[in-house]
């Protein structure tokens, strides 16, 4: 179907992103946020003749994109990702308004990695992040993925556009570009009836996705924006607005998605299956609380750290190869896992894998950064447990629905008396004796009590309940 409005465009063909040889040693962590709203995620006027409904700007989002760029730097932030969400035809807004914006706040803030992109409607399910490769071609790129694919783009709106086969064709569409982008999904959890159940997101649906295009579909956001709800201005609000991430039915567990923040759950069966599916955390920046909305600016609570050098290029690699460990209220700055043989030698870190002998003894380091300063919300947390999270990887699933794997398991947990500390760092060590099996490890930390943790209720303080996550290592058993 046609949509109203569009014309033809002359479209430049994409430019490849050219692969540079990076010094792993110069990476470094890099804070970000590939989930950022601009006043160009608009507000709709239907118009009196039937025809498409008007966008207007800020009437959804409210602040321009430098204004986002601003606030990111403020907030510690190296990169980010402009993720505007669509409408009938606002593949328009996003090609001749956003973009022209979003390129003269790249020029007046140097120093921030501003990336093109968008959240898709998706087709068959709800949200996702789309981050393109910065290059020559980004504006006609995105431009063909949100007018040919996205949901909500055709007016009138057409159900043929709306199923997940859809969603398959735009994944295999962006990976057959020159410069294939990244895409995460977004809250994944935030229709789901009840925790243990899924709304518009499915496991099977997701493992479609990575099956379609694996080094497009990477990951889901682990913990989801929308996290200052219960601080907001507004006055006689409804109580069930007060969740964090605005997950009303099937609450986030410190601040993370079910998906994520059960052991033993989906995350844990992707990754049981061997499948690089990463985890992020973002701001889904809207309106700052203080302004009656349920955000925080980018970078004020959630961080999705990509250890990288400071090139678009290398950051969208880290992003795509799980170099990736997630925070929240800055409780740490720094994390490190690395796996190697207790006798020394090769080494993998997070997002790697190691290969063994069957029968090895090997050695887990994890070295954190616990920074000692206020945070944001001025608060000073400090990092009160960390757990070692260990999984076998033991092949697909036969059920594509599964979000179970029975080998997941919290291997080891360190409290202060069972770690090194020297300053903001902290260290300890795991050995696992006679690996036989090919697996993965994980960690996690908080500064609170919760051995497991707990669906949080409507008004709670999101800085009182802090927890980070690292993206897994593998261990390959040869």
């Amino acid at each position: 179907m046609a949509h109203e409005g569009h014309h033809p465009i002359r479209v430049v063909a994409p430019v490849a992103t050219r692969a540079v040889k990076v010094d792993p040693a110069k990476r470094v962590w890099l804070a970000g946020d590939h989930h950022v709203h601009s006043w160009f995620s608009v507000g709709w006027t239907p118009s009196a003749d039937g025809s498409a409904p008007s966008p207007v700007k800020a009437g959804d989002a409210s602040n321009p994109i430098p204004v986002n760029a601003d606030m990111g730097i403020k907030h510690g932030l190296s990169w980010m990702v402009s993720t505007d969400h669509g409408g009938p035809n606002h593949s328009k807004v996003s090609r001749d308004q956003a973009y022209p914006e979003l390129l003269r706040s790249r020029r007046d803030h140097p120093k921030l990695l501003h990336f093109f992109g968008m959240e898709l409607d998706v087709p068959g399910a709800e949200h996702a992040s789309v981050i393109l490769p910065h290059n020559a071609g980004e504006r006609d790129v995105l431009f063909g993925i949100e007018s040919g694919f996205n949901r909500r783009e055709p007016w009138p709106a057409d159900p043929a556009w709306n199923t997940e086969a859809r969603m398959l064709d735009a994944l295999k569409h962006m990976d057959a570009l020159a410069a294939p982008p990244v895409v995460i999904a977004n809250h994944p959890s935030r229709t789901s009836p009840a925790v243990g159940a899924y709304g518009l997101v499915s496991p099977a649906e997701l493992r479609n996705w990575h099956d379609t295009a694996p080094k497009v579909a990477v990951g889901m956001e682990g913990a989801p924006g929308h996290q200052a709800a219960s601080l907001n201005a507004r006055k006689g609000a409804d109580p069930d607005d007060a969740f964090r991430g605005s997950y009303r039915r099937a609450p986030t567990m410190g601040g993370f998605d079910q998906m994520t923040a059960q052991v033993g759950g989906f995350w844990d069966s992707m990754l049981g299956e061997g499948r690089r599916w990463w985890v992020t955390s973002t701001s889904d920046s809207h309106r700052h609380y203080t302004d009656g909305g349920n955000d925080f600016w980018p970078g004020e609570y959630s961080k999705t750290y990509v250890k990288a050098v400071r090139t678009y290029d290398d950051v969208l690699d880290g992003l795509r190869n799980g170099r990736v460990f997630v925070t929240l209220g800055d409780l740490v700055s720094e994390l490190e896992v690395t796996v190697q043989p207790a006798t020394g030698g090769a080494r993998a870190d997070i997002g790697g894998q190691l290969k063994v002998a069957r029968g090895s003894d090997v050695t887990v380091i994890i070295r954190l950064r616990d920074p000692a300063g206020a945070n944001f919300g001025g608060r000073t947390p400090d990092v009160a447990r960390v757990d070692l999270i260990r999984g076998d990887v033991t092949g697909p699933v036969a059920d594509r629905s599964a979000d179970r794997n029975s080998t997941a398991h919290v291997a080891a947990r360190f409290a202060p008396g069972q770690w090194a500390r020297d300053g903001e760092r902290i260290a300890m060590t795991y050995t696992i004796r006679n690996v036989t099996q090919s697996g993965y490890v994980r960690v996690r930390g908080t500064n609170g009590a919760e051995l497991e943790p707990q669906p949080d209720p409507a008004g709670e303080d999101p800085w009182a309940d802090l927890w980070f996550y690292s993206n897994p290592v593998f261990i390959s058993v040869e």
